[in-house]
């Protein structure tokens, strides 16, 4: 199993687990395990990682994605 960062939008795909850092966390760098629903960033790349809406409803920034 191999691990990714989140910082490229062609490498996350919706149903893709994946574990973000949520806005409220941001400072903490607490992350959150999820299933990506939808991609928010429109950007190809981001710095911070590519924004989503895991399949819960949260949204943040994709840190690593589990392959």
């Amino acid at each position: 199993m191999r691990m990714m960062d989140g910082t490229r939008r062609k490498d996350i795909k919706p149903g893709l687990t994946v574990e973000i850092v949520l806005k409220a966390d941001q400072r903490t760098g607490k992350q959150t395990r999820g299933v990506v629903k939808d991609i928010l960033t429109s950007s190809p790349n981001h710095p911070h990682g590519i924004k989503v809406r895991l399949e819960n409803g949260q949204v943040g920034r994709v840190k690593v994605i589990h392959t």
